[in-house]
């Protein structure tokens, strides 16, 4: 969000709500913004902040900060948020966030941004990338591992990069796998519950999004060819899937930096079974700079750390709409 923008000088700052963030930006938006910001973070054009996210000792919370700089768009700011477990009991969700976008000519204040319905959205278009970019142009079971809030964005997302002709799906509290049966229903697609290992052993490309700290998914459960999204919630500590699983895959990320701290690389990292330079950015997939897949029975994962760049990505072009559609709201201070 350059400080050129149309409406730069007009007014002070910019405030889009949650629901005009719902009303203006979709999937194939968050793809596009995404896929963008991945690809210009490895020219080396945008550029993420250390994250600050810790334990609060209040609620059980998780809250932090996430930050950067897009040269090459021009957007400066922080995501502020993270995650309530107790929410979902009071109606609310359990993720809470919020971006600032400042201009990065002056540093005033340029927008703030609802960021709950963004970050949904984000973080299911970074899983989508990658299935776009590293999933076998076969695949035709999608395995999901998690059915919370994210899960249905998470779906949906995916079975826009592929012709999947089936679901599977688990859960630790099963009666959660309802929400990825309707929203099958609603797609026309059959789906079907099913233990962690046999869930391996069908499917062709799994996302897993969960808040785990230790391994859902084993190295000898998953066959040739599998692209695995992991996306659940990065901190210390987390883990999803074996560790062993991680140094047998092609490894690939969003930031190579966080992947080994707070996210799925982290626990093979600290085995010794890999190093850095074992990941690879997915963005030098879809510059062009890296072949990605090498062959149909080669096991590719992507940790999908969530990097405060796609926030301001999508953030930034959620303004844009706004704007343009006559939905946001201007103030002056």
């Amino acid at each position: 969000m350059a400080s050129n923008s149309t409406w730069h000088g007009v007014v002070n700052m910019i405030i889009v709500n949650e629901t005009v963030c719902r009303e203006v930006f979709n999937r194939s938006d968050a793809f596009a913004a995404v896929e963008a910001v991945f690809a210009s973070m490895a020219s080396g054009g945008a550029y993420n902040f250390p994250v600050i996210r810790e334990a609060i000792g209040h609620q059980d919370a998780l809250y932090g900060f996430k930050s950067g700089f897009d040269r090459d768009g021009l957007v400066l700011g922080l995501k502020s948020g993270g995650y309530w477990p107790g929410n979902a009991a009071n109606g609310l969700t359990n993720h809470q966030s919020t971006v600032f976008l400042f201009d990065p000519d002056s540093g005033q204040l340029e927008a703030i941004v609802g960021g709950n319905h963004l970050t949904a959205l984000r973080t299911a278009a970074a899983s989508a990338v990658s299935i776009a970019h590293l999933a076998r142009e076969d695949a035709k079971v999608l395995g999901m591992v998690g059915a919370g809030h994210q899960s249905a964005f998470q779906l949906r997302a995916a079975l826009e990069q592929r012709e999947f002709e089936k679901v599977v799906g688990w859960n630790l509290h099963p009666e959660g796998l309802s929400r990825l049966a309707e929203t099958c229903a609603e797609v026309n697609l059959p789906f079907e519950s099913v233990e962690r290992q046999n869930l391996a052993q069908q499917a062709d490309v799994i996302i897993s999004i969960t808040s785990a700290h230790e391994a859902l998914l084993m190295k000898d459960w998953i066959k040739p060819g599998t692209h695995l999204a992991c996306m659940g919630t990065d901190t210390r500590g987390k883990q999803e899937v074996d560790a062993e699983l991680v140094a047998s895959a092609k490894l690939f990320t969003d930031e190579v930096t966080q992947s080994i701290s707070i996210g799925e690389a982290q626990h093979a990292i600290t085995a010794g079974l890999i190093d850095q330079e074992s990941i690879t950015p997915i963005g030098q997939v879809i510059n062009g700079n890296h072949p990605g897949r090498g062959s149909d029975d080669e096991i590719t994962l992507f940790d999908g750390t969530g990097v405060g760049l796609q926030d301001l990505a999508a953030a930034a072009a959620v303004v844009k709409m706004a704007v343009d559609q006559g939905k946001a709201q201007q103030i002056t201070l």
